[in-house]
């Protein structure tokens, strides 16, 4: 919130010690009054950067079921695309009940003066970019994820936001799902043992995912800020598939590591506390939807996790995923001596976990999990392309919103967690793109393939 809306609300708490009818009519405002100021110089005042679908369709909603409650309101909208501009203005006011601003730039955004938050949901590329502008703007920051696909962009976003001190949410929401938490949970007591590998799916068969062929077909340079959009790339001409199916075509997007595998991996860090691979290596192709993109429609990236200071320990993680088939669908499956936990099912089992029979002929004890259900008041967590403000999204949306209403830092995804699945994506797109393995130079905090600094 801003300095001013502090102050004027400080006056108000202290009025109140002091007897609020002298002060409000000292104030010349009549006691009745007092009530609704309180609630406007209180109020959360919100910017959208990027009226996305993923905004529309996802954020949106979960924003506007918790805004009530807890007293936050959205006043402007930033887009680059007139298109967008005027759909995000017409939609807001009709959902909100008045006036909304329309910023060409976020240039104009930031010159707003009672704005304290931007929802940032721009392309992949633009994230760590557009949470820098933010952050250096004294704005709290709910940044969709991928958080940044090149180190410099990650570096860059890492520094702003911790000096900045500001709220900072990246929108990994399963850090805000009940039966992610209770895995957490049970992994970082030690009740799980040891991990010893991990697998990873993402199948869906979708030749329209991430496709936009109506808009493409109509959209003109002329409608969009092309330069501002391009923002930390390279000069490129202008071609409406990258505007509109970014996702598509590197380096706007790495495509499958940064949509979805980001989701995944970061429940790995989470769960094991450890910050990034040690190394990875991947292959994959376009095998099926050969449309021009650039992107795989097919990756497997293998990574292997442990600390840096001792190979002997660790484990691996296997991550799939595949456009062209939807067999095996959604899956994080962790593994250890004792059994596994299916984040899909929420369930904990002995399933290949060391029988009896086996362990004894080795002078061994039987090693075998508990049948644990971590389903309970579980928010569950969904694949498609539009969420629909989800229970876990909507969870997440509002852990940040509490959290910039107590200005606490410590929200669910902060911006360390944005870092270290960077990371891990950037180093899967390294090995992908090069056909070697790639590592982690923790001196420099770079991705390293080949002896060299990974880079664009």
């Amino acid at each position: 919130m801003t300095e001013v809306k502090k102050d004027r609300r400080e006056f108000l708490k202290l009025s109140l010690m002091g007897g609020a009818g002298v002060a409000l009519s000292a104030m010349g405002m009549p006691a009745s009054s007092y009530a609704r100021i309180m609630g406007a110089n209180d109020r959360v005042n919100v910017g959208v950067v990027g009226f996305s679908d993923r905004f529309r369709q996802a954020l949106m909603p979960c924003f506007m079921g918790n805004r009530k409650d807890l007293n936050f309101d959205i006043v402007a909208v930033s887009d680059i695309w007139n298109r967008r501009r005027e759909e995000g203005k017409a939609i807001l006011e009709k959902q909100l009940g008045h006036g909304i601003q329309t910023c060409v730039n976020n240039d104009e955004l930031y010159k707003i003066k009672d704005l304290d938050a931007v929802m940032i949901a721009t392309a992949d590329f633009q994230h760590a970019f557009h949470a820098t502008e933010a952050v250096n703007n004294k704005k709290d920051v709910y940044c969709e994820k991928p958080f940044a696909e090149t180190m410099a962009d990650a570096r860059m976003a890492l520094k702003a936001v911790k000096e900045s001190g500001k709220v900072f949410q990246v929108g990994t929401q399963r850090r805000s799902g009940t039966s992610y938490h209770a895995a957490a949970k049970f992994i970082q007591e030690g009740k799980f043992g040891p991990i010893t590998m991990v697998e990873m799916t993402w199948n869906v068969n979708q030749p329209g995912r991430w496709r936009r062929p109506d808009l493409t077909g109509s959209i003109k340079e002329s409608d969009v800020d092309w330069q501002r959009f391009l923002c930390t790339r390279p000069k490129d001409s202008w071609d409406p598939r990258k505007y509109l199916e970014f996702r598509l075509f590197w380096p706007y997007s790495s495509g499958i590591f940064g949509q979805w595998m980001t989701h995944q991996i970061d429940t790995v860090h989470w769960f094991s506390g450890l910050k990034h691979p040690r190394s990875a290596v991947a292959n994959g192709g376009i095998y099926q939807w050969k449309d021009g993109r650039t992107n795989a429609d097919t990756l497997t990236a293998v990574f292997d996790y442990g600390p840096q200071n001792d190979p002997s320990n660790g484990f691996q993680v296997v991550y799939s995923s595949r456009f062209h088939n939807s067999a095996g669908g959604t899956k994080e499956l962790y593994f250890s001596n004792g059994g596994m936990i299916d984040m899909s099912t929420n369930k904990i089992s002995p399933t290949g976990g060391l029988r009896e029979r086996e362990a004894k002929e080795m002078g061994m004890k039987a090693n075998l999990l508990p049948e644990l259900d971590l389903s309970k008041n579980a928010a569950a967590v969904e694949a498609g392309a539009n969420t629909g403000g989800d229970d876990t999204t909507n969870a997440h949306v509002r852990n940040w919103m509490e959290c910039v209403r107590k200005q606490d830092v410590k929200t669910n995804a902060p911006i360390e967690a944005a870092y270290s699945h960077s990371i891990a994506l950037i180093m899967g797109t390294a090995a992908y793109r090069t056909g070697m393995k790639a590592t982690f130079d923790e001196a420099k905090q770079d991705v390293i393939v080949g002896g060299k600094v990974f880079t664009l």
